[in-house]
């Protein structure tokens, strides 16, 4: 990444406070000084001798107060006993600071200087506020014969694979490279455009991977729904990567997955914000340039909120058991031309609906912590413990992912900001944790037979170039071992008992699982369950409903449970419509299929005026440029 950070050094001494909820906490979200006047200073050990490089400075993070530093000086000591002020010629260098809390402001020092420890200088403040910030230090450490601990190996990855920040530009080259790389078992395609544009790729990973085979479940990974929590980006793409080269060389277990599941990768579901973000460098994107779309838009709160349509319709049933509680219809007004709904949430939604996926994560950052649906809460609580009817099965997701994580699972380690989640395994409810209406982990559950959880890759959104070894290996079996949960549960093919022909959209309903899910295009189905025994029943618009009992072990390898199902007789259709009945439709999944195709049809108008909008500003540039040639 070419940065103003990044061209001054290539490692980091990181220290940042973050923002807590205690009301009249003084170190709430920040260093803060005793005393309001020029005598105050943080100092920093860097442990070894670092050629220091620069300063950001950010407010204090509170939702109680503002307070930030103004202007500061900077001194460098070797013993913590003398020191020395960075001069700007022959004054005292004054470092420009911060005019609100959030901005991260970069002052780099008039020439970098090797010291151990460093001091910042408060000089001015925010008026109403006290003497709060907080800092990143930015310097490289340097060889010192004197150090005892200038031997140890500094921790990083034995996997040769791209550990940089990737553009878009960058990350197409990289997806090409890979597709060059591993040819028979990659396929990359997109699912639509940014708002600016920008195309919204997927790579495939399996045996086949241009097509759905019956039988093979589909998995899924998205990362960079907020366009500055960059880690996932590069988490998967180092994945892509890593998947290619441990196929070629024969690993088994890479082999088997590859085999056995269509692995989809969708590395940056919001590019024009981390476009954004990128521009700006790993330390000064702050903590929400590029969170958004290019709209303005927070795409986790922008899928259709479909919790509160069940919820609402299960109060007003007089069976409440008897409300859909699965594949429920987008709502009439999300689909119409001036929804508020983004161009990339419309493109994924549209993804869901095209491949039958089973099994999904949604890679954040800026948290340690792995959390699973419901994330919105009933009545509008802000926090609130709020389970689906699978609440067992996704805590055993969050629980793998979690467990094995190298950060998560460590005990030692710092929190990022005042939860302390280790308290909770380090899952914990969406609901629970704060409320998220529109989220797309609750969507994927309620609209399509994904199971989803978010994952917190760590605490800082955009980490360093140079941390992402580290963060690959800190992920590595965590990202492997969910996607082999795939296979747990049962699975089979629903077919017509006649033709042998496949039966799409068969409900396949689990006992004492309020929760159903439907099979796909060819009939071939998977239930994600925990080990035990289940009574299951499948049913179908037209068909006599079948039921048998599957046994779900411990192994992670699905249970098969095909089903064969009888049409319902033409002579005893006659006789109900004779008695003036009506026949049983599945209206749920006409009005669900309605709905998509008036989403789709609206996306394609607003998409055709993007383009047309897009082309007569193109025009008016050129002709402005033309004339200013031609004045010239």
């Amino acid at each position: 990444m070419d940065s103003a950070v990044d061209r001054n050094r290539n490692c980091l001494c990181n220290m940042c406070f973050q923002s807590g909820i205690e009301d009249g906490d003084l170190h709430d979200g920040a260093w803060c000084a005793e005393y309001k006047d020029r005598h105050q200073w943080l100092e920093v050990d860097a442990i070894h001798l670092t050629l220091f490089t620069g300063v950001i400075l950010q407010g204090r993070n509170s939702i109680w107060s503002w307070d930030w530093v103004h202007t500061y000086k900077v001194q460098l000591s070797n013993d913590s006993v003398n020191w020395e002020t960075c001069q700007n010629g022959t004054v005292d260098a004054i470092f420009e600071g911060n005019q609100n809390p959030e901005t991260p402001v970069l002052g780099l020092l008039p020439v970098p200087t090797v010291a151990r420890f460093i001091r910042i200088n408060p000089q001015t403040w925010y008026t109403n506020g006290t003497v709060c910030l907080r800092a990143e230090i930015l310097g490289c450490r340097v060889h010192d014969p004197d150090d005892i601990y200038s031997s140890e190996q500094k921790p990083g990855s034995s996997d040769a694979l791209d550990f940089r920040h990737h553009n878009y530009k960058e990350m197409r080259k990289l997806m090409k490279s890979v597709t060059d790389e591993c040819p028979d078992i990659t396929h990359v395609y997109t699912i639509g455009k940014s708002y600016t544009g920008l195309k919204l790729y997927v790579m495939v990973i399996s045996d086949n991977p241009s097509k759905h085979e019956l039988g093979e479940p589909e998995f899924r990974y998205v990362a960079g729904m907020h366009g500055n929590e960059a880690l996932g980006r590069e988490l998967v793409l180092n994945l892509m990567q890593y998947l290619c080269r441990e196929y070629k060389k024969g690993n088994q277990r890479v082999v088997k997955l590859v085999t056995e599941t269509r692995i989809h990768l969708l590395p940056s579901m919001n590019p024009d914000g981390y476009e954004a973000a990128y521009e700006k460098g790993s330390e000064l994107a702050g903590w929400a340039e590029g969170r958004y779309s290019f709209e303005g838009i927070d795409l986790n709160h922008n899928f259709p909120d479909l919790n509160n349509i069940m919820w609402d319709a299960q109060e007003a049933a007089a069976d409440p058991s008897k409300v859909t509680n699965h594949y429920i219809p987008i709502p009439e007004y999300y689909t119409q031309e001036d929804a508020f709904v983004s161009p990339e949430t419309r493109a994924v939604i549209s993804w869901m609906q095209d491949i039958p996926f089973v099994l999904s994560a949604n890679l954040h950052g800026g948290e340690l912590v792995v959390t699973y649906p419901f994330d919105c809460t009933r009545d509008w609580a802000p926090q609130e413990d709020t389970p689906t009817a699978d609440n067992a099965f996704f805590r055993w997701l969050a629980t793998v992912y979690a467990s094995t994580n190298l950060v998560m699972a460590n005990p030692d380690r710092r929190i990022c900001h005042y939860e302390d989640f280790q308290k909770h395994n380090n899952i914990i409810n969406g609901g629970a944790w704060h409320t998220v209406p529109g989220s797309m982990n609750d969507f994927s559950y309620l609209h399509t037979n994904c199971f989803e959880v978010t994952v917190e890759l760590s605490c800082d959104k955009f980490p360093h170039a140079s941390e992402l070894p580290v963060e690959w290996e800190n992920n590595k079996e965590s990202l492997l071992v969910y996607m082999e949960q795939i296979h747990r549960g049962i699975k089979g093919v629903i077919r017509d008992k006649l033709t042998k022909q496949g039966i799409t959209d068969a409900v396949v309903k689990v006992e004492d699982h309020d929760h159903d899910i439907r099979s796909a295009a060819d009939g071939d189905y998977w239930r994600l369950l925990n080990p035990g025994d289940y009574k299951v029943v499948v049913w179908a618009e037209g068909y006599f409903p079948s039921m048998r009992r599957c046994n779900v072990g411990m192994e992670p390898r699905a249970t098969m449970c095909d089903f064969t199902l009888t049409k319902t007789p033409v002579q005893m259709l006659k006789e109900i419509r004779a008695k003036g009945g009506k026949i049983p439709q599945d209206l749920q999944l006409r009005l669900r299929a309605l709905r998509l195709r008036k989403l789709r049809a609206s996306t394609k108008v607003l998409n055709r005026r993007r383009e047309s909008q897009r082309l007569q500003e193109e025009q008016r540039t050129r002709r402005a440029r033309s004339t200013r040639a031609r004045r010239e």
